[in-house]
């Protein structure tokens, strides 16, 4: 006989039943997993033109569908309530124009410090608005990431390594510098009343960034000897903030591959290491990387995804995804995903999102996870690959996808911003990840189940990859559920919520949908061990709907008034 153990939630399926059929799903809050620090998105690199060039009405929509964690008058989500906003450091591209090295004029940025070493706080105007309404709006955490050190500190005098092969872009002498200027750039933001969380000094080391936009190379040498110049510069200022290394391109070289940037846990948390710094105080015991280039097949989305959880728990470290957005080719028709690109629909792009955040959060147990980027524009027929909110540009053509967006527009939103709002608006930072079995088919009924710090609210996230849609049947051993709330999104709703699902003993999650399913608690109500082995063909046992019970139905029932686990 199965036993529940203390705190159990219980949702009926049965994998390949018949449409209609309900499921079994356990989900045991007294077992946990990581605890969540934060959803976000990234303001690189159009946050600044949205701000500068769109009309007021315009980005204040845009903050609010980002940022608001309030309901309308008809209890549905306002915006995303993202908890971590992602605020890119310039390297002064924008000031060098053509002479950048790079051609898309969006993908230059301007820097706060002058080639003298003195800071003008009144550049990046757009991105501070963003960090305004962020703040205003609620956002617990604010993420601080270079791309390139400011241009006068690189070998090459550009933001990218200006079509040379290098192994870093940053001058010899300018260790301290770049640090100083990282360390000076964050303690203002938190004299202006950020909470600035993490400063992450470096991003994707292992790409050449020779020309495009702000980056630069780095090798694991290089890196670990900025950390230890920027955790002087943060203990300097006895900043709380902690460094976030080292924004992996893909999964795999976190803990393996060879040449740079690879096999990075060892490299940085092994005592063995030449590169060792995990005793810098400053130094967040997480390890960062994108979900760029592992996500095309079921099983790189579970077996990659948990090489990372068993590399970062063999140096007690947690994981986080800080940048993903479709880049690379389509999915494989294997992982539920259509032919190709262009058979694909927002919604199956924004679907096949919310496998890839269930991936990193349950295989790979990660305890964050950031989106790239919030804004963009819609260009050869990339559908919403690339952003959550789209910038439709005012233009002489009248192509929104190709107009100029110094010339403002429109913003418009689709379904990525509302399938990552089903994770962000309702697992706030502290939840913890429970147990949850029997709902993790990859190409059909998968979910997730997190726990407030009070114990008092359940959110379950269900992302059905299937083409069928399935009933579920809550239940809650020795306690009630005082409240169900369902919010939905699939190709006819956006984060909505639907009465209709808030049943929790008849629950039909649509195919092709991400449900989340918020429940609260009330008070206790027993559920007794378990029925005794001997039954007899008198005893009358009824359901949680009310209908009558087989002798052979397991799961809870109600039996002479009372609910009994029966297996």
């Amino acid at each position: 006989m199965k036993r529940l153990i203390g705190l159990s939630f219980i949702i009926y399926h049965l994998s390949f039943s018949p449409v209609g059929a309900q499921s079994l799903v356990e989900i045991n809050p007294t077992r946990t997993y990581q605890t969540i620090q934060d959803f976000g998105a990234s303001d690189c690199w159009t946050a600044e033109y949205v701000s500068d060039y769109f009309s007021t009405a315009e980005k204040e929509r845009a903050a609010k569908w980002l940022f608001s964690q309030q309901m309308d008058q008809n209890g549905n989500p306002e915006g995303i309530g993202l908890s971590c906003w992602r605020v890119n450091l310039g390297a002064g591209s924008a000031a060098q124009g053509t002479a950048s090295n790079i051609q898309d004029e969006t993908r230059r940025a301007a820097c706060y410090q002058n080639a003298d070493g003195t800071y003008d706080w009144t550049r990046c105007n757009g991105q501070q608005w963003f960090m305004q309404k962020a703040r205003d709006y609620g956002v617990d955490h604010f993420l601080l990431f270079s791309n390139s050190a400011p241009v006068h500190m690189t070998r090459t005098g550009k933001a990218n390594a200006n079509n040379q092969n290098i192994a870093s872009n940053l001058k010899d002498d300018c260790y301290d510098d770049f640090a100083e200027f990282l360390a000076t750039v964050t303690d203002h933001f938190v004299g202006e009343g950020y909470n600035v969380t993490y400063i992450d000094p470096v991003n994707e080391p292992r790409f050449d960034w020779k020309d495009g936009q702000e980056g630069s190379p780095w090798d694991n040498v290089h890196i670990a000897q900025l950390a230890k110049e920027l955790d002087k510069s943060i203990s300097s200022r006895q900043l709380a903030v902690k460094m976030l290394i080292p924004e992996a391109s893909s999964w795999d070289l976190i803990y393996g591959g060879t040449g740079r940037a690879s096999n990075q846990i060892y490299a940085f948390f092994d005592r063995k290491s030449p590169y060792y710094i995990g005793n810098l105080p400053s130094l967040a015991k997480v390890v960062a990387g994108h979900s760029y280039w592992t996500f095309r097949t079921n099983s790189d989305l579970k077996t990659v995804r948990e090489k990372v959880r068993d590399a970062a728990s063999k140096y007690m470290l947690e994981a986080m995804q800080t940048e993903w957005s479709m880049l690379d080719a389509a999915p494989e028709t294997s992982a539920a995903f259509p032919a190709s690109y262009e058979a694909a629909t927002k919604m199956d792009i924004a679907l096949y999102m919310g496998k890839i955040i269930h991936s990193d959060l349950c295989y790979g147990n990660m305890s964050g996870w950031s989106y790239w980027t919030a804004f963009a524009t819609e260009r050869y027929a990339q559908k919403n690959r690339f952003y959550l909110i789209r910038m439709n540009a005012d233009g002489d053509s009248g192509d929104e996808s190709y107009g100029d967006i110094k010339r403002g527009g429109r913003l418009t939103v689709d379904k990525n911003l509302w399938v990552l709002g089903n994770y962000s608006r309702f697992i706030r930072p502290g939840y913890k990840r429970v147990m949850l079995k029997g709902a993790d088919e990859q190409n059909g009924l998968m979910a997730s189940a997190w726990l407030s710090p009070d114990g008092k609210t359940l959110v379950t996230v269900f992302v059905n990859m299937g083409q069928d849609s399935r009933k579920v049947n809550i239940a809650v051993a020795d306690k009630t559920i005082g409240s169900v709330k369902a919010y939905l999104t699939n190709k006819d709703y956006s984060l909505k919520l639907r009465p209709t699902l808030n049943n929790a003993s008849d629950m039909e999650i649509p195919a092709r949908a991400v449900v989340t399913v918020v429940a609260q608690f009330g008070s206790s109500t027993a559920v007794h061990s378990a029925l005794p082995c001997q039954k007899t063909a008198e005893t009358k046992r009824y359901t949680l709907s009310g209908l009558p019970a087989l002798q052979s139905s397991k799961g809870i029932v109600i039996q002479n008034g009372h609910k009994y686990m029966a297996d």
